[in-house]
């Protein structure tokens, strides 16, 4: 049995590791002409939290995010904390929409949330010359692509997986080469890669800034919204939200938007030192794409695990195991997984 894994962001890496986790024997490649830490992945701050989703069932957000923060809750508890990067923290997420901030279907997820009341609301509004209409605090994880990305590749390698730096312009080159499952996570490249127009690029520019003094996260849920994410080594200032725009190029007015931005809410950000300023294109779709694909005139699987908008880290290890069932069900029926 060959599987076939085209993509190596934290999708395709999360899915090559459950994938050999499952099934040790079988030979399992990932394809990709980027690894980390050039992926789209390493840019960002690795915040859970479900974000730029479409219309992604609740359903299926919370089976996902949900099994991935319990990921991320083992590895917390563990020595490799600080290896892959997570940490626990303070997080505020809020809305300035008319309607308010409706209970959100993944809020049982996380720990100690709190809506917050309108008394509280007016002191934060006062304080970040906000108009805040709603919003809530709980505690989750950060887990940094740029140290979770090396950690994956690493423990895949040390499963006799196999990594192989190669554009994959379409599907069919791997079945030529009698791969049995193709796993497609190719992210905003499925828009080439199987011709799927709805996948389009949602623009992400983000500053980094040195401001060992923020431990907690703040969050404007809404459209034209600031956000501020800790991390273990910097502070991510965002962000943009840019829908159909391809330019990986740094503008100055987005520049001036995050930090303005940012340091209306918390004023020392202002003089805080940029360490970097970057961009990525994160693959927007109506719908995440999990699904399988079987050919009619051959033997081939292709699983669909791609167009998870600003949710890459929050699915990952989810959407990873749902492939596994996937398998478990279509090429080894008598598998019982232990995932």
């Amino acid at each position: 049995m060959k599987i076939a894994i085209v993509g190596a962001g934290v999708i395709g890496m999360t899915s090559a590791v459950a994938i050999k986790n499952a099934f040790p024997t079988v030979n399992v490649t990932v394809f990709a002409d980027s690894f980390t830490p050039h992926t789209t992945g390493d840019g960002s701050a690795g915040l859970w939290g479900p974000y730029v989703l479409g219309d992604t069932s609740d359903e299926k957000i919370v089976r996902w995010s949900g099994d991935t923060h319990k990921w991320m809750e083992q590895f917390w508890k563990s020595p490799l904390a600080l290896e892959v990067g997570i940490s626990l923290t303070p997080i505020f997420r809020f809305t300035n929409d008319p309607k308010g901030y409706p209970k959100p279907a993944w809020v049982p997820l996380v720990y100690g949330v709190q809506e917050l009341k309108q008394d509280e609301l007016k002191r934060i509004n006062e304080e970040y010359k906000s108009n805040y209409t709603g919003g809530w605090q709980f505690l989750s994880y950060t887990c940094e692509p740029s140290k979770l990305l090396p950690w994956l590749m690493k423990t895949f390698k040390s499963k006799s997986g196999k990594i192989k730096r190669r554009k994959i312009n379409t599907l069919d080159e791997l079945k030529n080469e009698k791969y049995d499952v193709i796993v497609n996570c190719s992210g905003l490249g499925a828009r080439e890669l199987v011709k799927d127009s709805q996948v389009t690029p949602v623009r992400g520019q983000v500053s980094r800034v040195n401001a060992s003094w923020m431990f907690h996260t703040l969050l404007e849920d809404n459209d034209g919204g600031n956000y501020i994410i800790s991390n273990l080594e910097s502070v991510i200032l965002g962000g943009t939200k840019q829908k159909n725009d391809f330019s990986l190029s740094i503008r100055e007015k987005d520049s001036k938007f995050i930090l303005d931005g940012c340091a209306r809410m918390i004023p020392a950000l202002k003089t805080s030192e940029i360490l970097s300023e970057w961009v990525g294109l994160r693959p927007g779709r109506p719908q995440v794409r999990l699904e399988a694909e079987i050919e009619k005139n051959s033997n081939s699987l292709i699983i669909h695990n791609y167009g998870h908008g600003g949710s890459g880290v929050t699915l990952c290890w989810g959407c990873a195991l749902n492939v596994v069932e996937i398998l478990k069900d279509l090429k080894f029926p008598n598998f019982k997984s232990k995932l």
